[in-house]
């Protein structure tokens, strides 16, 4: 047949080239050995023996690791099959896969990448690709009018590496925050303080045998015992109270009378939406957040005199340590020159602008929008507050137009922000140029993992793990926002909020599939 014919011809053609080669390889191979044995027969005889012993260790290591192979076999197609079985227990598939073209291994995007920065990407140099408008618009623009929302929604979406908005609705229209006002209190107390500011509690001797407990606003400040392991401890009554008696004993005083200072604050002590479980006194002397059981974050009864209390406690602890205390502790003034005896501070103001986010502390938050108060030389008020939040905010160049700050906490009904400044109080935040901010990302709940996002996003696989934002819930008001990783890798900043609803349920899971389809979403 013609074409057998042709297949042989090239067969022995092949072959007669394949000898030609062999024979040429031949000669190749007596030449060296030749010129190999005149070479060694010239060198003398001491490197000949350091010659044999190399080869007698090379051979050996080959022998050895002949035998490892062999032990950790077997092989299949280049991977150890211990290897692969080890992965498919891990990911619960076979570790072989013979698909018709190579495809690049997957992996799971980072949940918060260099902040500010450009994350990596198959866009030109690493970089990922932003989401366009219209990508953007077409996947949330049919899910904000989803009815479980109420009759104001307004949305803001920020790429980050931009620095631009890539979507909005009413973005502009000012709304009720509920606790996402907690952003423009940590932005205003970390720009006017800095994020290693501490809260001091201090004991001043102001006369003879006259002592004066006097509160800075610390609202960690403990009574209980330290906790064992923890990295870092919040500032404690019983630390001061050890202190304390240090100082006295140097000054020969077993027995003393007790007052306490709680003038760092002014104006009501109690917030407008009256006692509550979610807010205590707000009072610059404070022990656990005036809780009168042993919680740690979340509603509580609350001590309605958290000052007296707290002084209370230091009288006990200083007569356990042998020191008599005189009397019942009465609130009192202290000289603004008198002898310090003893102090502590509170964790830096970093770790409280994180715990006040995670957990959507209100206590932590009014402590913070008076501590912004101080440092702006304003009334430690609710209004003084206020004032000073709005300053700090305004020296940042955010967007105030129709922003009103009537507390620090978002307890307030009154306060009233827009979406596009809670996007933009998190691309602030998020700016490599603004370092100081970094602990309003970090602080943030992780969607289905921590603080108040712990229980929500469960079953919905993009923002589990990817979202992170400050949620806000009053009757009638939700909102959210946070920052996620796109599909493709790119950071956004968002805001989503709604007022009006009667569904909370459904409002919330509906801000949520918001949220995760931005971060599902490869929007081009």
């Amino acid at each position: 047949m013609p074409e057998t014919g042709k297949w042989q011809v090239r067969w022995q053609s092949a072959e007669r080239s394949a000898r030609a080669a062999t024979h040429a390889a031949v000669r190749w191979a007596q030449t060296a050995v030749a010129a190999t044995r005149q070479t060694w027969q010239a060198t003398p005889r001491q490197t000949q023996q350091t010659w044999r012993l190399t080869a007698v260790s090379a051979a050996t290591g080959l022998a050895v690791a002949i035998v490892a192979v062999a032990a950790s076999g077997p092989w299949d197609s280049g991977q150890r099959t211990a290897e692969r079985a080890e992965a498919a227990e891990m990911d619960g598939a076979s570790g072989e896969h013979h698909a018709p073209e190579a495809r690049p291994a997957p992996s799971a995007p980072p949940v918060l990448p260099a902040l500010g920065g450009r994350a990596p990407g198959p866009a030109g140099r690493g970089a990922a690709p932003g989401p366009t408008d219209a990508g953007l618009a077409d996947a949330l623009a049919p899910l904000l009018k989803d009815p479980a929302l109420g009759p104001l929604r307004t949305a803001s979406v920020l790429d980050v590496a931009a620095g631009r908005e890539v979507f909005g609705e009413g973005q502009g229209k000012a709304a009720t925050p509920a606790s996402t006002v907690k952003l423009a209190t940590a932005v205003a107390a970390l720009s006017a303080l800095g994020p290693d500011h501490r809260i001091d509690t201090t004991v001043v001797l102001t006369g003879k045998n006259r002592l004066v407990l006097v509160g800075g606003g610390d609202p960690t400040l403990t009574a209980r015992a330290p906790r064992h392991g923890a990295e870092e401890q919040p500032a404690n009554l019983r630390t001061l109270a050890d202190a304390t008696v240090r100082g006295l004993k140097k000054r020969h005083l077993t027995k003393i009378s007790l007052g306490y200072d709680t003038a760092a604050y002014s104006g009501p002590v109690q917030h407008p939406i009256g006692a509550n479980e979610n807010i205590a006194p707000v009072t610059a002397l404070m022990t656990d957040e005036a809780r009168l059981d042993d919680s740690e974050h979340g509603t509580a009864p609350r001590d309605t005199d958290p000052a007296h209390t707290a002084a209370g406690t230091f009288a006990d602890l200083l007569h356990d340590r042998g020191i008599t205390v005189d009397g019942d502790p009465e609130g009192a003034k202290a000289p603004k020159k008198a002898a310090r005896i003893a102090a502590v501070h509170s964790l830096p103001l970093s770790a409280l602008v994180e715990r006040m986010l995670t957990f959507s502390d209100n206590d932590i938050a009014e402590a913070l929008a008076r501590q912004t108060a101080l440092a702006s030389r304003q009334p430690a008020s609710f209004a003084g507050a206020g004032k000073a939040v709005r300053t700090a905010l305004q020296r940042e160049h955010l967007p105030l137009a129709g922003a009103v700050f009537e507390d620090g906490s978002g307890l307030d009904r009154d306060d009233k922000v827009t979406a596009g400044l809670l996007s933009r109080l998190l691309l602030h935040a998020s700016s490599p140029d603004h370092p100081a901010l970094r602990p309003v990302v970090t602080g943030l709940p992780v969607a289905a993992f921590t603080g108040t996002l712990s229980n929500r996003y469960r079953g919905q696989s993009a923002g589990a793990g990817a979202v992170r934002a400050k949620t806000g819930t009053l009757t009638g008001v939700n909102t959210l926002a946070g920052t996620v990783v796109d599909a493709d890798g790119r950071l956004l900043a968002f805001s989503f909020m709604t007022s009006g609803t009667t569904d909370p349920q459904g409002a919330q899971n509906a801000l949520d599939k918001l949220a995760s389809a931005v971060a599902n979403c490869g929007c081009r």
